[in-house]
């Protein structure tokens, strides 16, 4: 899965676990990027007595990078505050939500939102209202009605909502964790043999689950740098986007102690780019270690990149179907593709009329070209599907990033770098077998795009 209890620690704090990032032109307003942060991945919709929130504990971040330096230009800063109303019930509401301010609702949680930039905080609001977790139609009779009660447009031009949604992100993880079996796909035969192993339907094992979303809409000329460093002509349009999930370094426990037990400066213990990044480059030693970096150190895992260690599985679990992806294997050449691809953007000249490059800082960011349009037809496969504006020039929450990620390390994206190299036929064919389609909870048009979150009863919404 995308970055869902992808490294050993942080699978043992779901509070602070980075799961999905999305960055885009936003369609219905071109003028603006929106970023999407998930967090608390894995939410099953039954959760009661205690539902799902945001920690208390944990300082929120989405970084913004306009210099290509792999630190923050911009940083939008999310803190959350939690109130009981009646301390004398077990209940999270007392009888059906219908407001933000209802006195139904017992436990309310509140945030909120700075902006650090040139140095400086700038407190874009306070003690705004998150929306309850999705407890069902009885609780909560109209759960779009809260959603848009807590969706806020700032007089400084940010647009921000931060509460429960329905998981969006799509993967088979029993096929891709069983030995990265991969579904059959038009009976696509090699040498007279069936391409891949018969494994059933494909599964979306992600569906009827949430997450805890932080959604922002941010004009544009409030992320694009003001110069050009790279003496290209679209280079101050390039962005590289980032999510940090930070707690203080000491946490004492006990009766006697204060309500407030955190102390110390804040340590990242999560972070999230590119989408699978940690999950499937980076080593199981080495997984808590990245969390705690910061996208400039990305260099220590560059190797990694250049040599993945799925590249070489794929040859090895379907013999003679990547005969020309094992020879690029065992020649050891770097895999300068996908460190275009992964750590510095894709420069000009390999896609025509395309680049997100940021120079030559190897950071793990997802990089948006700020000034290609939104697509009238969205593609799923991105810029593996002619469409531009997808991934990996950020990141559409409807992306289907499983499928290009495979065919991109499968070897169907080195001639963008090696005019010689021919892919295996299997590479532009590969797939998990799923696509948006799976995602029962159906995507928004609009702000904030993901769908409505699972109840109680596990009932898909039926509507916004």
């Amino acid at each position: 899965m995308s970055s869902h209890r992808e490294a050993p620690e942080i699978a043992k704090d779901p509070v602070a676990d980075s799961s999905d990032l999305y960055a885009f032109v936003t369609p219905d307003k071109p003028d603006t990027v929106t970023l999407i942060a998930n967090y608390v991945p894995l939410q099953l919709p039954s959760g009661g007595p205690n539902f799902f929130e945001f920690g208390d504990d944990v300082r929120y971040e989405i970084h913004i990078d306009n210099n290509g330096d792999g630190h923050p230009e911009v940083t939008y800063r999310f803190e959350f505050t939690t109130e009981i109303t009646n301390p004398n019930t077990f209940l999270y509401n007392t009888g059906p939500i219908e407001a933000l301010d209802s006195k139904n609702w017992n436990r309310r949680q509140f945030y909120s939102l700075t902006r650090i930039a040139d140095g400086r905080k700038h407190l874009l609001a306070r003690k705004l209202p998150c929306p309850p977790s999705n407890v069902g139609p009885l609780s909560i009779p109209k759960y779009g009605d809260l959603v848009r009660q807590a969706t806020f447009s700032l007089s400084t031009g940010e647009k921000v909502f931060a509460g429960q949604r329905a998981d969006g992100f799509y993967v088979d993880l029993g096929a891709i964790f069983d030995l990265g079996t991969l579904r059959p796909f038009q009976q696509l035969h090699v040498a007279g043999k069936k391409l891949f192993r018969a494994a059933g339907e494909p599964v979306n094992a992600l569906d009827r689950m949430n997450v805890h979303s932080l959604c922002l809409q941010v004009p544009l000329e409030k992320l694009r740098r003001r110069a050009n460093r790279y003496g290209r002509r679209d280079a101050a349009s390039v962005v590289g986007v980032w999510t940090s999930a930070s707690r203080r370094q000491v946490k004492v426990l006990g009766e006697k102690v204060a309500a407030d037990t955190s102390a110390g400066p804040f340590t990242q213990v999560s972070r999230l780019g590119n989408p699978l990044f940690n999950e499937v480059i980076v080593p199981m030693a080495q997984k808590d270690l990245w969390n705690t970096l910061p996208p400039s150190e990305d260099k220590r895992f560059a190797k990694f990149v250049e040599q993945p260690e799925l590249a070489a599985l794929l040859p090895v679990l379907y013999p003679g179907v990547f005969a020309n992806l094992d020879k690029l294997n065992k020649s050891k050449k770097a895999r300068a593709d996908l460190v275009a691809i992964l750590l510095t953007g894709i420069p000009e000249g390999l896609i025509d009329g395309f680049s997100n490059a940021t120079g030559d800082v190897q950071a793990d960011m997802l990089r948006l070209n700020t000034a290609i349009a939104p697509a009238r037809r969205p593609n799923r496969l991105g810029v593996l599907g002619g469409d531009l504006a997808g991934f990996p020039n950020g990141r559409r929450t409807t992306d289907d990033v499983v499928t290009i990620a495979l065919r991109a390390i499968a070897g169907l994206t080195v001639p963008l770098v090696d005019k010689n190299f021919k892919p295996d036929e299997a590479a532009a064919a590969v797939t998990p077998g799923l696509t948006e389609a799976d995602v029962t909870a159906p995507f928004l048009r609009a702000f904030p795009f993901l769908g409505t979150p699972y109840d109680g009863f596990n009932n898909p919404p039926v509507a916004a």
